[in-house]
Formats: C-alpha cells, sequence, structure tokens
C-alpha cells in the first residue's frame, strides 16, 4: 500500500511549523511535499534591522531543506486548486508548470500587501513584506543620503533626505525608528548642507502608535521615536502621491523621494479561487483547523479564520505567534487523521508584545508586564533568538558586531526599484527582465482587491509577525482592479482596463498595443522594424539596445549609444522599405493596423490622431503571418515608396530611383538571422537610462 501524500502550500510561520512537526510525527509514514516560491523560511520579525544594516540577509533566511527533514521542497507557487481532483497546479521560478497530487492538503499561503485606493501609491510606494523589498529600501536610503551630501541645490537636499513611512504598526514603528538611525550615522560620514539633516516621518489615520498594543507602551515607543526626531503625525495619512512628493490628508505637501508602504496585510488571494465559505477574505475552518466538509483540506495562519475559544464569535489574529501554533495543531490534527495521535482544538493564550526600536530602546510586555528602555530591548533580542529556528548564533554575532563596530552604508545595488512593485502578489520573490521571476505570481484581476476606502479611517491591519488584538475591520473587497506598475519603470505601466497592458514607452520592451493584452500584430518581418505597439516593439532610442537597423541582421544601435548610428549612405546602410529586411508597408499583411479598428474597451486616455492606413491590395486577401516565420518580401506593387541613402527617416523617395542595396554582392539582401534569434546589441555597455519626462532614471543605471 502506498503511503499518503500531503502537500503543503507554503512556508511562512504556520507551513514551516506544519512541515518541520509532521516530519517529526510521520517518521517515514506518509510523503511530505512542501510547495513554497523561495527555499528559505524568513523571519520577519527582524526585516527591518535588515533594511537598517544591521543583520545580513541570510541571517533571517533559515534553509527548507537543511532544516526539514523528511520533506521534499518544491519551488514553485500555486496558482490553482482542484478539489474534486485533489490535485495542486503550480508555476515554478523559471515559468515551468506542473502538478502535485495530495491526499492531505494544508494551505498555509500567508498575506500580501494591503493597498488602498490612493492615487499615486501603487508607482511610487514600495512595501516591506520580503527581503527584496528590505534590500531595496537599504540601497535606496543609502543612495539618497549620498546624492543628498553631493547636490548643491537646498530644495534637492531636503528632498532626498526626507522619508516618509505609512502605517505606526509593528512594521512602520520599526522601520521608523531603525530607519533614523542608519541615516544618523550615515550622515556623519557625508555631512549634509548647514543645517540639513535626515528627516523621518511616520504616518498613520490611528489616534497613537502601535494601536493594537497596550497604551503603556504605545507611548513608550512615541516618546523614542520623537527624541530621535521622528516626525509623527497620527490622525494623518497619504492622499495622492507623485514621483516628487507626496500630499497628505491635513492639505500638506511633502518633498520626498521616498514613501515606504507599511499600512497591513491580506490574506493571499489563492484561497478566494476555491469557493469555500470565507470570512474577511480567510477560509473559513473549525477549531481543529479543518475545512468543513472537506476532511481532506487544513488551513493555518494568515488564510485561516480560526475560532477564539476564549471570545466567542471572534477568530484569531494574524500574526505571527498565532501562526506559528496554528502549525503545531494543524500538524497534529493532519497526522490524527492519517492515525498517527489525536486530534486537538486551537486554544491560544497571548505571551505579549516585543518592538524592537534600534539600540537599546524597545517596548515589551512578556506575560502582561509593561517595560521600557535596556531591560525591554534584552527581551526583545532574547525573545527573537528563543523563537528562531535557525541561525541564532549568526544573529547573535551580528547583533555584537553592530554594538562595537560602525555599520557598512554601501549600496550593492542587487534590487533595483520595479523589481519590487507594491501591487506584487508575491512580495518574496524579485521580479526579472522578461517576466520569468514573476510567471507564477497571482497577478490577476483584482489582486489589489481587499482595499477597502473606509480601512484609511480604521487602525492598521496586523502585519503578521507580531502578536496582539486584531484590529477592527480587516476586512477586504472584491472588484478593485491591479493599480498600474510604475510608468517611469521597465515592465511599464499595464493597460488601465486590460491584463498585462502597456509596459513604459521609454522602457525596454517597448509599447504594446493600448488596448489589447500582448499589443498589435507585428510588422511582416520578424529582423525589421518591430511593430511599435507590441511587446519587445521600438525599444526607447536613448534606451540600451536602442532602434534595431531596418537594413542590418540585429539591428541598428540606439543613436545615443556606443557604436552610434552606421552612415546611412555607406555600404551596409538602411535599404528601402520596401525591400527584404526592411520596414514592411504599413498595408501588407502583418502591418499596423488602422487606428480605427480598436476595438471596445480601449483605454480612454487621449492619443495622437494619426493618419488612417491603406487599405491593403484586392488581389490577395490579407492573411495574418505566423508569429514565427518571416514574411515574405513585399510585393511590387507596394504603394510605399523606398527610402534612398541618406535620406531623412520618413521621408519618400521619388518615384522611379533605384532601390539602395546593403553592404555585399549586388542584388543581394544581405543574409537573414533566425525568426527566434534576438538582435545583437552594441559591444559595450549602455550609457544611463534616461527619462522622457527629463528626470533622472534613478537607480536604474
Amino acid at each position: 500500500m502506498s503511503r499518503p501524500r500531503i502537500v503543503i502550500v507554503g512556508a511562512g510561520f504556520a507551513g514551516y511549523r506544519t512541515a518541520r512537526t509532521l516530519s517529526r510525527l510521520t517518521r517515514h509514514q506518509a510523503d511530505i511535499t512542501l510547495l513554497n516560491p523561495t527555499d528559505y523560511f524568513l523571519y520577519l520579525p527582524l526585516l527591518p534591522q535588515v533594511a537598517a544594516g544591521i543583520l545580513e540577509p541570510r541571517r533571517v533566511s533559515v534553509s527548507l531543506s537543511g532544516t526539514l527533514p523528511r520533506v521534499r521542497l518544491v519551488l514553485g507557487e500555486a496558482d490553482g486548486i482542484d478539489l474534486d481532483g485533489h490535485t495542486v497546479h503550480y508555476t515554478d521560478p523559471e515559468g515551468g508548470e506542473g502538478t502535485l497530487p495530495y491526499d492531505r492538503l494544508v494551505l498555509a499561503a500567508g498575506s500580501v500587501n494591503k493597498l488602498l485606493p490612493i492615487p499615486g501609491v501603487a508607482e511610487h510606494a514600495h512595501g516591506f513584506r520580503g527581503l527584496p523589498e528590505a534590500l531595496y529600501l537599504r540601497d535606496h536610503v543609502t543612495r539618497q543620503v549620498e546624492l543628498a551630501a553631493a547636490a548643491g541645490d537646498r530644495a534637492e537636499c531636503a528632498a532626498r533626505c526626507t522619508f516618509v513611512v505609512v502605517g505606526a504598526g509593528y512594521t512602520g514603528t520599526e522601520v521608523a525608528a531603525h530607519g533614523q538611525m542608519y541615516t544618523d550615522a550615515q550622515v556623519r560620514k557625508h555631512p549634509m548642507r548647514t543645517g540639513m539633516r535626515p528627516r523621518w516621518m511616520l504616518l498613520d489615520v490611528a489616534p497613537r502608535v502601535l494601536p493594537e498594543m497596550d497604551e503603556r507602551l504605545s507611548r513608550t515607543a512615541d516618546r523614542v521615536l520623537r527624541q530621535r526626531g521622528v516626525d509623527v503625525r497620527m490622525g494623518t495619512s497619504v492622499k495622492e502621491a507623485t514621483h516628487d512628493g507626496v500630499l497628505l490628508t491635513d492639505g500638506t505637501s511633502v518633498d520626498t523621494r521616498t514613501l515606504v508602504w507599511c499600512v497591513g496585510v491580506r490574506p493571499d488571494p489563492l484561497v478566494e479561487s476555491l469557493g469555500l465559505p470565507m470570512e474577511r477574505g480567510r477560509l473559513l475552518v473549525d477549531p481543529h483547523l479543518q475545512v468543513p466538509g472537506r476532511p481532506e483540506l487544513f488551513a493555518c495562519g494568515d488564510v485561516a479564520a480560526v475560532p477564539d475559544l476564549h471570545q466567542p464569535g471572534q477568530y484569531t489574529p494574524m500574526t505571527a505567534q498565532h501562526a506559528w501554533r496554528h502549525g503545531k495543531v494543524c500538524a497534529q490534527n493532519v497526522a490524527a487523521s492519517l492515525g498517527i495521535g489525536e486530534r486537538r482544538v486551537y486554544r491560544h493564550r497571548d505571551m505579549g508584545f516585543v518592538v524592537d526600536l534600534g539600540g537599546a530602546k524597545a517596548a515589551a510586555n512578556p506575560l502582561g508586564l509593561p517595560m521600557s528602555g535596556p531591560a525591554a530591548g534584552a527581551v526583545t533580542r532574547g525573545y527573537h533568538l528563543a523563537a528562531m529556528p535557525g541561525n541564532r548564533v549568526r544573529v547573535a554575532a551580528d547583533w555584537l558586531l553592530d554594538a562595537v563596530l560602525p555599520r557598512q552604508a554601501v549600496q550593492l545595488g542587487l534590487v533595483r526599484s520595479w523589481s519590487v512593485p507594491l501591487e506584487s502578489a508575491s512580495p518574496e520573490v524579485a521580479r526579472v527582465p522578461g517576466g520569468v521571476g514573476s510567471a507564477g505570481s497571482r497577478m490577476k484581476e483584482g489582486a489589489a482587491a481587499g482595499d477597502d476606502p473606509g480601512r484609511q479611517d480604521a487602525p492598521e491591519a496586523a502585519d503578521g509577525h507580531r502578536s496582539g488584538p486584531e484590529p477592527a475591520d480587516t476586512k477586504p473587497t472584491t472588484g478593485t482592479p491591479d493599480a498600474e506598475a510604475a510608468r517611469n519603470q521597465p515592465g511599464g505601466e499595464p493597460a488601465r482596463n486590460q491584463p498585462g497592458g502597456e509596459p513604459a514607452r521609454n522602457q525596454p520592451g517597448g509599447e504594446p498595443a493600448r488596448n489589447q493584452p500582448g499589443g498589435e500584430a507585428a510588422n511582416s518581418r520578424q529582423d525589421g522594424e518591430p511593430a511599435k505597439r507590441r511587446p519587445g516593439g521600438e525599444a526607447g532610442k536613448n534606451q540600451s539596445g536602442g532602434e534595431p537597423a531596418k537594413s542590418q541582421p540585429g539591428g541598428e544601435p540606439a543613436k545615443s549609444q556606443p557604436g552610434g548610428e552606421p552612415a546611412k549612405s555607406q555600404p551596409g546602410g538602411e535599404p528601402a522599405k520596401s525591400q527584404p529586411g526592411g520596414e514592411p508597408a504599413k498595408n501588407q499583411p502583418g502591418a499596423e493596423p488602422a487606428k480605427g479598428g480598436r476595438p471596445a474597451g480601449a483605454s480612454g486616455k487621449s492619443r495622437p490622431a494619426r493618419a488612417p492606413a491603406k487599405p491593403p491590395s484586392t488581389a490577395v486577401p490579407a492573411k495574418p503571418p505566423s508569429a514565427n516565420a518571416p514574411a515574405k518580401p513585399p510585393s511590387a506593387k507596394s504603394p510605399t515608396p523606398p527610402r534612398r541613402p541618406g535620406a531623412a527617416p520618413g521621408k519618400p523617395r521619388p518615384a522611379g530611383a533605384a532601390p539602395a542595396r546593403s553592404a555585399g554582392a549586388p542584388g543581394d539582401p544581405g543574409p537573414e538571422p533566425p525568426a527566434d534569434q534576438p538582435s545583437p546589441g552594441p559591444d559595450i555597455a549602455p550609457g544611463p537610462v534616461k527619462r522622457s519626462d527629463g528626470r533622472a532614471a534613478e537607480g536604474d543605471s
């Protein structure tokens, strides 16, 4: 008889504890598979110390394969569950797909960033839920201070030295506290203009800092922040965000280049697709963490609404303490369903709160005893060392070194701004060029759902890594489309009414069709000029890779890049558009369709008017060419006149003129590259990326 198959989705606090406990209980009596996008368990409470340069990233990353014996690790992200077929469909980090069959399924997918419908936030803010976001914030803050030290303009210096954190819960408070200490240490090495120093702002609509904690601890945290110079503004939030600053709800305008979004989390949207009873975005389970009517399905952590037996009618909050305890009870009940041990109900008792404020300062109430100062700092760090499932010695060593040595304030440039978009449903995985790294992320319609407009007037939702009472309102809503990505980042701006829409026009990747996923049809040749509104189309002329040469395989280098533009009158110059290798006539099959043919549902954004395309010849019906097969050269009847060598692009050649020839034998159009081979770029590194609006694309050189 085959062994039962157990699949665990997610390796957060709940998923990791479930896998570790099941491995100990079953002992080769079951096949345990853990599905997770990364190969490590992230200890979230210490993430602010990674952003502040106290801890190295690997200190808070515990290896799954090294600490979970008898557990099979599968790298990937679940994007579909067949409850009747007992299978989990997933996508791995390189875009491959797979299926995992199961006899018992544990859902512990965790939570993602919570968005609010505030203009500009999705484009210009960054969250704080994963290692990529922490590494980006450390590099970004370091860069801003260094640029401010060299800035000649006082206003620019002030804007770069201003850092705005939205959300005064556990995460936001710790980020502001550690960030102020980090930038103050940098200023001692890179003096600012006279009277200038870094300024951190902490905003929240709640009436006080740390609204989930005891009021005495809240006062302690507020006092420490203000003593360090943090501008704490309660009852205030962001009304609008732009590239140059933010507009606050009290009417104040703040010039800044940094907006950190820490307003809370919401359950992973994976559970919404199951069609099972939900409670405020979480899957309803019984006290045994089992889904009613589905004996093979269990849920724990942030995605599960677990009844609070101490407070009838309430559910346990989305905190790390509860998720860690959920995992143990869930593993025991899964094993009991296989005949190993007995079932148990989930009961809890709060152990207290700990908030690290940097240095020797902290706020804590272990077992209900309020503490502050160095004593609270010792208790806080002792608790973290005891709670971590690994790397304790390394973490303690980093703390000791930070106490006696200055921090290394350097920017490594490992994570770029466009790699950590706020609307990502997988904050633990950084995006990579081409979308490979985000292939498994569930960036579907409504990924920003759960952003209750009324939530702006409620305290911050629990951020999933501390213990505390559940916020009054964490109910997500559905139907809110994903906020559009930053327009000035590679990967660009999605079409506002279509998934996968329009990337930024001046970034690599080009501009796709404004109202169609995948953009307009390509021109009839792949080695000629790509369609300008197709993904992979015309790159900005000041970007690396530039515009492909219309006459050469591999294309014309960008005019502003090293290598320059070849002389059009020399051998190897630009052929007429009607010749093989050139730009196909726009009225030929595969050419750019007329603007008047845009389907319904197109974006309402105004576009410059274009002359309508001429109708194709009626001799042969127009047939869309294959995307991979090179199109045939345009016929002699093409009404588009060729271009003479040396003529300015776009100017017609006089009728009857001889067509231009490229280098090689007379009449030979030259070899054609394979249709699926990308065009080679210049031999040397491209220059810095430029923006179409005149501002520097900061950090994305």
